[in-house]
C-alpha cells in the first residue's frame, strides 16, 4: 500500500495498521520520539505542519485494495503527527480520510491531543464509521501539561472530548503514555474512567533523567489494581510490563 503501513516495535501495540496526514506537529512535546525518526530536530519538526502530499488521493487507492481484499483491520490516524492540528480546522484532511475510510467501510482509531472544538466537529462522520477515539492524557494539572505539552489543548478540553464522545455512543480510548509522574497518570484514571472504554499505558522512554525517578514495579501494581477496582479495560506496555 502507498500510505497505511504496518507499524513496527512499541507501535504495533496500538494498531495493526496506521497512515500519518499530516507532515510535522505544532504540539511541541518535549517527550516526542518523531523528530528522531524522521530525522528532523525538534525545532524542524515542531515549528510547522503540512498535509503530506497527494495524502487523500494516495489514501483512497489503499482504501480501496483494502476493500477489494476484504481486510478488517484498523488503521490509527497517527503516529508521528497528531491527525487535529490546528491546520485541521483549515484543511479537513482528517475529517476527509475519516469519510473516505467509512464510504470503503474501513475499521478506524483516532489518537489526538487536539482541542475540543476540532475533534468535536468530527463526532457525526466518527459515529458513521464507528470509529474509536483516543485522546492522549498524561496529567489532570495543566501546569504540568503545559511543561510537557506546551502548544496541545488542556487537559479539561480532553476530558471533555472523552465525555461527550461516551455520551455520544463513541467508542473511547486513552493512551496514558508517557507515564511522567505516577501520581498524576492514577489521578488521569480516576477521573476519566467514567468515560473511558479501553486504556493503553506506557512508560516513557529515552528520558533516563526522568525514567530512574519511578518505582516502575510499584506503578505498575498500583495501576493494574486500580484498574482492577474500577472494572476497567486495560493493556500495559511490554516496555511497562517487563520491568
Amino acid at each position: 500500500m502507498r500510505v497505511i503501513y504496518e507499524p513496527k516495535g512499541g507501535a504495533k501495540e496500538y494498531a495493526e495498521l496506521a497512515c500519518n496526514l499530516y507532515f510535522g506537529c505544532t504540539h511541541g512535546c518535549r517527550y516526542c520520539y518523531a523528530p528522531s525518526c524522521m530525522r528532523k530536530s525538534e525545532r524542524e519538526w515542531h515549528q510547522d505542519s503540512y498535509p503530506r502530499k497527494d495524502i487523500l488521493k494516495l489514501f483512497t487507492e489503499d482504501a480501496k485494495l483494502m476493500f477489494r481484499e476484504k481486510d478488517k483491520r484498523s488503521i490509527l490516524f497517527s503516529f508521528v503527527s497528531d491527525p487535529y492540528q490546528p491546520l485541521e480546522a483549515e484543511c479537513g484532511i482528517t475529517r476527509k480520510a475519516l469519510q473516505i475510510a467509512c464510504r470503503y467501510g474501513l475499521n478506524t482509531k483516532v489518537l489526538t491531543k487536539g482541542s475540543l472544538s476540532l475533534v468535536q466537529r468530527d463526532f457525526d462522520i466518527m459515529l458513521r464509521a464507528h470509529t474509536q477515539l483516543g485522546v492522549t492524557v498524561c496529567f489532570t494539572d495543566d501546569v504540568m501539561r503545559r511543561e510537557w505539552e506546551p502548544y496541545a489543548s488542556p487537559v479539561s478540553e480532553r476530558f471533555a472530548i472523552l465525555k461527550q464522545a461516551h455520551e455520544l455512543g463513541i467508542s473511547t480510548w486513552v493512551s496514558l503514555e508517557p507515564v511522567i509522574n505516577p501520581y498524576q497518570a492514577l489521578a488521569v484514571v480516576k477521573k476519566a474512567a467514567p468515560y473511558v472504554d479501553l486504556w493503553k499505558v506506557g512508560k516513557i522512554n529515552h528520558m533516563k533523567s526522568i525514567e530512574q525517578l519511578v518505582d516502575w514495579e510499584k506503578f505498575t501494581w498500583d495501576i493494574e489494581t486500580l484498574f482492577k477496582q474500577l472494572s476497567a479495560k486495560y493493556y500495559i506496555k511490554n516496555s511497562l510490563r517487563k520491568l
